[in-house]
């Protein structure tokens, strides 16, 4: 059993990384941002609700995302463990986290930063690429599909999200400084947070996450 946290800014290599670790522990990859996405998709209520604040690349309110969060770890496969990734954004999310968890009995095990250089970030962003059907992650140059433009998983077609644009990733890391950076800290006091760094591409990144692990005495490293 594991439970885990990503954090940093957009562009770190979360997502990629959260899908590897989620398969090597068969564990769920929990994921607020394709959760939205999906809302928005459907023009659900809470999807047209989030459609403006993640077009402009803000963060879309904590009571919708916490609700989402919330349901998805009351779910079965959640209680062996999970990786969450996109959540929490925010000291006051983490400590709505905590209070989800505690009345669950399932406290986190690591927090782990990727910490990333602007220009990197911003390479990494313009390249994203998301499958307009399953929500994978893909990228134009570290994490190609098998055929361009479509989804190995489903089949369906791959699109850059508007907020992978220039002017949004801008707006993003903006936003990610004033409101996300106080986690950093908020975690180091818990004793449970973890760095490494979101500048390594795939491969080395995924060796040192698993040193990372064996060093903590984690499972499934």
């Amino acid at each position: 059993m594991l439970r885990l946290v990503l954090l940093g800014p957009p562009g770190a290599g979360k997502g990629t990384h959260a899908q590897v670790l989620s398969k090597r522990w068969n564990v769920p990859h929990i994921s607020t941002g394709d959760m939205l996405r999906q809302a928005l998709r459907a023009e659900t209520k809470l999807g047209l609700e989030a459609k403006t604040h993640m077009e402009k690349g803000g963060l879309v309110p904590d009571e919708v995302v916490i609700g989402i969060v919330g349901d998805r770890l009351k779910e079965n496969d959640a209680k062996q463990g999970f990786v969450l990734d996109g959540f929490p954004r925010t000291k006051e999310q983490a400590e709505s986290l905590d209070a989800l968890l505690q009345g669950q009995r399932m406290p986190l095990d690591l927090a782990v930063y990727f910490k990333t250089s602007l220009s990197v970030i911003i390479r990494r962003l313009s390249g994203r690429r998301i499958c307009s059907q399953c929500g994978k992650t893909y990228h134009l140059s570290n994490f190609k599909s098998k055929v361009e433009g479509i989804c190995d998983d489903c089949r369906g077609p791959l699109m850059q999200r508007p907020d992978d644009r220039q002017d949004a990733i801008e707006n993003r890391l903006e936003v990610y400084q004033k409101q996300t950076s106080p986690l950093i800290e908020y975690y180091k006091k818990k004793n449970i947070l973890e760095e490494v760094s979101g500048d390594l591409e795939v491969p080395e990144l995924s060796a040192s996450l698993k040193e990372l692990f064996l060093r903590k005495k984690l499972v499934g490293c």
